[in-house]
């Protein structure tokens, strides 16, 4: 008997979430329901980790298995979650803060791995569960409760580093904008390796410089414009484009991906280890015993 078709609402727990009225996270969410039920991704089959912040509230708010992990470790959970069990959809959901700051070395590890797993990190710029700090990607000069004077640190670009850490797919969206965001998330879960897509998610409680008036003046569709999204040189300029025009959308994609590493590990091929028995004979138990003796 087939599967009923899934629809977004489907997705929807009875509890429901609880960011602060306007914040961009609602979009983000919204966006996911969209996009895993256009996929007809199974509540059983998807799995969502995040870390600490705000943002990382998320996987209590969707239907699937879920995880809230520590800070900063979402990646590394989420590796181990998937390595696991392949056919599991994984998705990684985080903050600027959770994501380029306590897991910033995680981050960049899960590229180099090429791990199969959807990052994707509520950017807004700003520490907002701990209600306003200065974080990795606030922009110099930014006045918060950390630099009442202005930062004076520059800003962390998550596009480029992903860029020169081999990711795969790299995107940007913008919770103001959830339909586009859809789409992205859609390539992003489908890409063959590890897929990150920043989106832009206004902090309206705590970030009151980067609005949403403030994004809509800026951020322009690279669908709309005549971008090579496989030209590696291509996408690093539009990852550094920073100021009155900022650039969202698909901002590379690897025209050739290498196999993510549980195609390439050869413990992991065919039936995901959660299925397989971990029980041995009694002469290969001795076999080993006498190896080790």
């Amino acid at each position: 008997m087939a599967s009923p078709v899934l629809v977004a609402k489907d997705y929807k727990p009875e509890v429901p979430s609880d960011w602060c009225p306007g914040c961009g996270d609602f979009g983000v969410l919204t966006a996911l329901f969209q996009a895993c039920a256009d996929l007809q991704i199974q509540p059983h089959d998807l799995l969502v980790v995040s870390g600490i912040g705000c943002s990382s509230n998320l996987p209590g708010f969707i239907r699937s298995y879920g995880v809230h992990s520590i800070h900063g470790r979402a990646l590394p959970f989420a590796t181990g979650s998937k390595l696991a069990n392949g056919a599991m959809t994984v998705v990684v959901t985080g903050g600027d803060g959770d994501g380029y700051g306590i897991g910033l070395n995680h981050f960049i590890q899960a590229m180099r791995r090429n791990i199969n797993v959807t990052y994707i990190v509520m950017n807004n710029e700003i520490y907002g569960l701990t209600t306003g700090q200065v974080s990795p990607t606030s922009e110099p000069g930014m006045k918060t409760k950390t630099t009442p004077l202005g930062n004076l640190e520059g800003m962390l670009n998550p596009l480029a580093l992903a860029l020169a850490s081999g990711c795969g797919y790299i995107a940007r969206g913008f919770s103001g904008q959830p339909k586009h965001l859809v789409q992205l998330y859609k390539d992003g879960i489908q890409h063959p390796g590890f897929a990150l897509i920043d989106v832009f998610s206004p902090c309206v409680t705590f970030n009151k410089h980067n609005s949403y008036t403030w994004f809509r003046e800026r951020v322009y569709k690279l669908e709309e414009e005549d971008h090579e999204v496989g030209n590696f040189h291509a996408a690093m300029d539009k990852a550094l484009e920073w100021g009155d025009r900022i650039p969202i959308g698909l901002v590379y994609r690897n025209p050739k991906p290498p196999p993510p590493l549980d195609v390439t590990d050869p413990a992991l091929t065919g039936e995901p280890l959660v299925h397989q028995s971990y029980e041995i004979d009694g002469d290969t138990r001795r076999e080993l015993i006498q190896e080790f003796a």
